[in-house]
């Protein structure tokens, strides 16, 4: 292979951009650095055409609009490997609108095949072996070492010749139209909105604690929280949520108390001990916390919902792919929880899924209208 093109300079990136604009595919991957920062970041979008590959440098750059106008034009095929996470950091980072994808594991899965891993498929198809030591490896580090862009651009380079072998078979197997539909619902992925006072339900455990200790849970989080945001670190490097749980849990008071609990050694003793014993004199001066419920479902939708589960898994092992081809499950709670009336009714809640509804429609609706 040629080495790839270093791009860290805005100009080169208008130059590039340019260049990808008389494109009909690019090849698109992005690396992040969620395990290394408070705020994930893209920290590197590897990029390649059928005669190139492209690193750019997010962190070197200071806006990468340039890129805006492929992304978003509709006559270039944007070609991901699990696009989601992708597509998401995309957008939260740089505001890009993504047209005309297609993704490689969607692909694979839709054709019913076992080892949707990049690393798998390769191996299968091209007998490429990928090593993926530095999948976890801290990509807003600079410079980035020899190996590590070499590992980066192997994540892109071969996708535009996988893309072409998996179209033909989902073509042969009269997939073509489904997989597009999923491709269109990976263009509108949302980005997540960000946590407004919800991180404490996150904590495993939580809903075991009473409401006091709920209040103290909070205060702990939100002490966490604002050590990691000033040390640039993830949550969990600050603090463990199993560390937060125990002391809400036993509600320590005293450092002997701290002590006693056994999760926390010297060091984080002598960094976090008295703040978080202050943390919990404050959670428990704080109201009790507790969550509000949902009413529980009607008996008549949780009845549907089984059905339309059950009918989704039998079609899945027939087709031998997994459930979610078949119907995906936001699709399958708004049908169940709407329960229409009419062909045209329940055409109107799968109007993003129109092959589904080809296929499956009059299925679909004699099983939530026996």
């Amino acid at each position: 292979m040629q080495p790839p093109v270093w791009i860290d300079r805005y100009a080169a990136l208008e130059r590039l951009a340019g260049q990808l604009l008389r494109e009909a595919q690019v090849a698109v991957d992005t690396e992040s650095n969620s395990l290394y920062a408070y705020q994930e970041q893209v920290c590197l979008i590897q990029i390649s055409t059928a005669e190139k590959d492209y690193l750019i440098d997010p962190l070197a750059i200071d806006s990468l609009d340039p890129l805006a106008g492929v992304f978003s034009r509709a006559e270039i095929e944007k070609i991901f490997h699990a696009a989601e996470y992708d597509v998401i950091c995309l957008k939260r980072d740089f505001g890009f609108e993504i047209h005309h994808l297609f993704d490689t594991m969607h692909a694979s899965r839709i054709l019913g095949r076992e080892n949707v891993g990049l690393a798998g498929i390769l191996e299968q198809e091209f007998q490429i072996e990928l090593n993926k030591q530095y999948q976890r490896a801290n990509w807003g580090r600079r410079p980035l070492p020899p190996e590590m862009l070499a590992y980066a651009r192997l994540d892109s380079h071969y996708l535009i010749d996988l893309r072409a072998r998996l179209e033909a078979e989902l073509r042969q197997r009269g997939r073509w139209e489904l997989a597009q539909e999923d491709f269109c619902r990976l263009e509108n992925t949302e980005v997540p909105p960000q946590e407004n006072g919800n991180a404490v339900w996150r904590i495993p455990g939580a809903h075991d604690l009473n409401a006091t200790q709920l209040a103290v849970l909070k205060s702990l989080v939100q002490y966490r929280d604002q050590q990691a945001r000033m040390a640039n670190l993830p949550v969990f490097k600050v603090l463990s949520n199993q560390v937060l749980f125990e002391i809400a849990r036993s509600l320590p008071q005293t450092r002997p108390a701290l002590e006693n609990l056994g999760m926390l050694n010297g060091r984080l003793l002598q960094r976090h001990g008295d703040a978080l014993l202050q943390a919990v004199q404050r959670g428990l001066r704080e109201p009790p916390l507790t969550r509000a419920h949902n009413p529980r479902p009607s008996d008549a939708y949780l009845t549907r919902l089984d059905a339309l589960r059950s009918w989704r898994k039998q079609t899945a092992e027939s087709l031998q792919v997994p459930s979610d081809v078949v119907l995906p499950r936001d699709v399958l709670e708004w049908i169940a929880q709407s329960c229409p009336a009419t062909l045209e009714e329940l055409r109107g809640l799968m109007n993003t899924i129109p092959w589904r509804f080809q296929n499956f429609g009059s299925e679909i609706l004699r099983i939530i209208r026996p």
